[in-house]
């Protein structure tokens, strides 16, 4: 059986702490702007977890259906975004911080939420339509409405996360062969690859203190985002400078594929895997 370890990262003291060891698979951590608890999936559920006492609380879904791990909180704390498989693939759903009240945000699957615009008004996903297999960036206001696609089938993308002015997203493609670390503005205009290398990177999160950007690199020849590899979570500059391997563990689906942040930038959480 694997066991999850739940830590968070301290950028000032470059060392992590452990929060919480699961028998069991959780993945995916949040942070809540308050900054004392978080957020993370497992066995199709959401669960919150104080930090000042961590243990996994249910948080009722109010809709019959699975989590998968791609969820987070609204920029004011309020709302939890999911995305739910309810047999026909994977919706996104808005429901209150305390949950039971889930609702649909739009009935196009598969559907996979990663971003929430700072403003708290636009979410940022990734879908695929009209019966192709190429899965796109698109956004969407949250109260519904006409959603934007923002790459046209150019390769695999996922990941698409806002950076702190709403200006731009960042997301990882491999749309060059491998996938890679991207950036647009939020429009979808001047989509440009940050840089190249010959690992596999995913999920890029940029801190909300605008100093940094963390990603996952997988071994380089890593087809998808698998879970239980050998990977590593690599810090840089938000334009791709000064790129650094801070962690090393098994790890990869479930690691970091959503803002994973505290509040302040000066810490992120994350899981590791034990088999």
């Amino acid at each position: 059986m694997v066991t999850s370890i739940l830590e968070i990262y301290d950028l000032a003291k470059g060392q992590s702490r452990e929060v919480l060891r699961h028998p069991g698979r959780i993945e995916a951590p949040n942070w809540h702007p308050s900054g004392d608890w978080l957020l993370v999936n497992g066995g199709g559920g959401l669960f919150r977890v104080p930090l000042d006492a961590p243990a996994l609380h249910p948080i009722p879904l109010g809709v019959e259906g699975r989590c998968n791990n791609d969820h987070g909180i609204s920029p004011d704390g309020s709302r939890i975004v999911l995305s739910l498989h309810r047999g026909g693939g994977s919706e996104i759903f808005v429901m209150s911080v305390t949950g039971g009240d889930a609702v649909p945000v739009l009935p196009d699957a598969p559907s996979w939420w990663h971003g929430w615009s700072p403003d708290g008004a636009r979410l940022a996903y990734v879908a695929a339509r009209g019966g192709s297999r190429v899965i796109d960036v698109y956004t969407i206001p949250v109260a519904g409405g006409a959603e934007t696609r923002l790459t046209m089938g150019e390769g695999h993308s996922d990941g698409p996360d806002y950076s702190p002015d709403g200006a731009r997203l960042y997301w990882n493609c491999d749309r060059d062969g491998h996938a890679q670390i991207w950036i647009m503005n939020a429009d979808g205009s001047d989509q440009r690859k940050l840089f190249a290398d010959d690992h596999v990177n995913w999920f890029p999160h940029p801190s909300p203190d605008r100093r940094h950007l963390v990603y996952l690199a997988y071994p380089p020849g890593t087809l998808g985002h698998p879970e239980d590899l050998p990977v590593a979570l690599v810090l840089c500059d938000p334009d791709g400078r000064n790129r650094r391997r801070i962690l090393e563990f098994t790890g990869g689906q479930g690691t970091i594929n959503v803002p994973s942040w505290s509040p302040d930038g000066s810490s992120f959480a994350y899981m590791r895997y034990e088999i």
